[in-house]
Order: structure tokens, then sequence, then C-alpha cells
């Protein structure tokens, strides 16, 4: 089942503001918690907690930045009129899915078989 104009309008309303988040985001932690005063005397704790605070950061960008890639991939598919395909099965990803994760590539099926593969290699 193919989406309408208002269901796509819709996904991309909400595509275009998590994107806005996590810049907002991004730009929040540029501003304040990745900034060290000079002035700031720690003593080893305090300075083994910062810098695990700015790895922690570091991670926490990683993520949004591979998040950000996935909403603007599928903002793209938006503009090409493939949103809500699966790139796995070519199949419709079905509403549900879509609404509680509008940047999914894949439907829940073949997501769920990506997983059980990822588990098996995990166990190797």
């Amino acid at each position: 089942m193919a989406l309408t104009k208002a269901q796509q309008e819709k996904f991309r309303q909400i595509l275009n503001e998590k994107r806005k988040n996590l810049i907002d985001q991004a730009q929040r932690t540029l501003e304040s918690d990745m900034v060290l005063s000079p002035d700031d005397r720690f003593d080893e704790v305090d300075q083994a907690s910062s810098e695990y605070m700015q790895a922690f950061s570091f991670r926490l960008r990683g993520r949004e930045r591979f998040l950000m890639d996935k909403i603007d991939l599928a903002l793209r598919k938006l503009d090409e009129g493939i949103y809500g395909i699966c790139e796995e099965c070519e199949e419709p990803i079905s509403i549900k899915r879509l609404q509680a994760r509008p940047e999914a590539p894949l439907c829940i099926q073949c997501k769920e078989a990506q997983e059980r593969e990822e588990a098996v290699y995990a166990e190797d």
C-alpha cells in the first residue's frame, strides 16, 4: 500500500523536526559540554570524570551522526517517491513501523531477520 501525499508530507515534517532537534542538540553540546575553561583546576578524579564525559559525548555524536544519515536518506527517498519501501524485500513498510521509526529503511520482518543474523555473528 503506497503512502498518500498527506502521509508523505506528515512523515517529511516529522523527519525534518527530528533532524532539527539533532542539530540543535549538537549545537548545545558544542557550546556547553565540550568547552573546558583553562581556569578550571582538576584533581585526577575530576579530570578522569571530565574525560569520560567528553568521550561519552563523542560517542553520542557518532550515534547521532548515524541517525542523521538515516534521516537524510529517508528525506531523499521521499523526494524520489520511494519512501516507505523496504530496502531488503522491496515491500511497503507498515505505517505503524514508520510512525514508530520514520527513518526506518527496513520492514519489521527484514529488520528482525537482520538482528537474528547479527546475533549469530556476535556469538562467534
